[in-house]
């Protein structure tokens, strides 16, 4: 998720937009398509202190990025609008509200960021109100010092920067004196001579660029939720295919922090991985190499660290073409909450009911508990235990809502809605379960943090 970032100096962090708004203050009429801008483009700069923990909207810890010098694109282009936060990742369906970070397929990409005019006036980033009101843009010495930074980091704040202008780059604080002019840092840009500054900026390739890609797996990481972060990328990332069955598959993306997907095991419910990698020209990178790994013995039954970076091996890339992609998965360490972390909160209870019972020696319950809640939302957790004598060959649990609660994401499992019912049915590769053993799937919901009935569960 994008952990809650300090956002430094509203009077100081400046905004800018697209010719006709600067002039008249009036919002864009028309939604922009997500893709790349024409370069380059200019938009109002705000500045953030860091990306929080554990993680920044791409899903890597701060401290494993390639580059001090960060930023975050918009998550929305939703002009005028201040209070609505769309299910993340956006779906299809309303894809005329996708910012330019689009879903997060523009992580691990890098901008040249050139400085531009400050603002003489009030640039607050007020909804509803024009940018650099009761002032004027004016040119100064810091006009044109460059620095290259990385994509990281997500803005889904309800101010006028990240819903009015849709080119909008919101800047790490530490980078802002690490501008360049004539060869020569500037300095002392920042804080005195900031000055709401208007910034133009482009997509460019990775700096040089040399070695191979960088691999993690995410706190949270085991073998039935294998979810890693690709990192030291040429030219970002958009997408990951993993070896499963002899077949090459497309990862579902983790949430949508771009550079985490959720992979599957070269064998089923095992622990060694097989991958490569799309970059942001939908291109297999390396002429398609095949990256080898494993879930590291360090993490024991889950890796506890937020990263646990892997060694790999590698072989020529072969094999046919991935499958369709699946549904994008939210993170079950994440939350969706688009503006700060949601606040930790008591959770009830698990609750457990028997389970009706399949052949002869089958049997399973089922436990739900939260695991996190925001504003408007929450985040769950349903396991399975085999209560029988004979291993499960597959489970289905369900449940029922108090109230209005909807579903809005799901992993580890087949899920469905029906009315006040929530089914979840499990996958390929967690549906045995050992005598004993359990196995679990996770969810996201949009209503009231309210308990719903006892969970039911059926073996097979």
């Amino acid at each position: 998720m994008t952990s809650p970032r300090k956002r430094a100096g509203l009077v100081a962090a400046l905004a800018a937009a697209a010719v006709a708004l600067l002039l008249t203050g009036q919002l864009p009429a028309q939604a922009l398509v997500p893709g790349d801008p024409p370069a380059p483009v200019t938009g109002n700069a705000t500045h953030f202190d860091g990306l929080g923990a554990p993680y920044g909207g791409c899903g890597l810890p701060q401290s494993e990025l390639d580059s001090p010098h960060f930023v975050a694109l918009n998550v929305y282009d939703l002009p005028g609008d201040y209070t609505s936060y769309p299910v993340r990742p956006i779906p299809p369906g309303q894809a005329a509200k996708i910012g330019l970070w689009n879903n997060g397929l523009n992580c691990g990409r890098y901008v040249r960021v050139s400085i531009g005019d400050h603002c003489t006036g009030l640039n607050d980033g007020a909804p509803g109100q024009p940018f650099c009101r009761n002032g004027s843009w004016v040119a100064d010495a810091y006009n044109g010092a460059t620095l290259t930074m990385l994509v990281a980091d997500s803005c889904g704040d309800g101010n006028a920067w990240c819903r009015d202008d849709p080119y909008h780059l919101d800047l790490a604080t530490a980078s802002l004196n690490q501008f360049t002019r004539n060869g020569t840092a500037v300095g002392d840009m920042y804080p005195n001579h900031w000055g709401n500054r208007h910034v133009s900026w482009s997509f460019v390739p990775a700096p040089n660029y040399s070695g191979d890609i960088r691999i993690g797996f995410l706190q949270g990481a085991q073998r039935y939720w294998p979810a890693i972060a690709v990192s030291h990328l040429a030219n970002g990332i958009h997408g990951v295919e993993y070896l499963a069955d002899g077949v090459w598959r497309r990862a579902t993306m983790n949430s949508d922090m771009g550079q985490s997907y959720l992979l599957g095991a070269t064998a089923s419910g095992g622990t060694d991985f097989q991958i490569r990698v799309r970059d942001a020209a939908d291109t297999l990178i390396n002429n398609g190499r095949v990256y080898k790994f494993s879930l590291p013995g360090s993490c024991g039954g889950s890796c506890s660290a937020a990263y646990t970076q892997v060694a790999y091996t590698t072989s020529d890339g072969t094999g046919p073409t991935a499958n369709p992609s699946p549904t994008t998965s939210p993170s079950p360490t994440t939350s969706p909450s688009p503006t700060t972390s949601p606040s930790p909160t008591t959770s009830p209870s698990p609750t457990t009911s028997p389970s009706p019972t399949g052949g002869t020696g089958q049997g399973c319950t089922a436990s739900y508990r939260v695991t996190s809640s925001w504003t408007g939302g929450f985040q769950a957790e349903v396991t399975v235990r085999n209560t029988g004598t004979v291993p499960l060959t597959g489970w289905t649990t369900d449940f029922t809502w108090p109230g209005s609660q909807k579903l809005s994401g799901s992993w580890n499992a087949t899920a469905s809605q029906s009315g006040q019912q929530v089914t979840g049915t499990n996958v390929s590769y967690n549906g045995g379960v050992a005598p004993g053993g359990t196995a679990s799937w996770g969810l996201t919901v949009n209503g009231d943090n309210a308990a719903p009935s006892t969970p039911r569960c059926t073996a097979r």
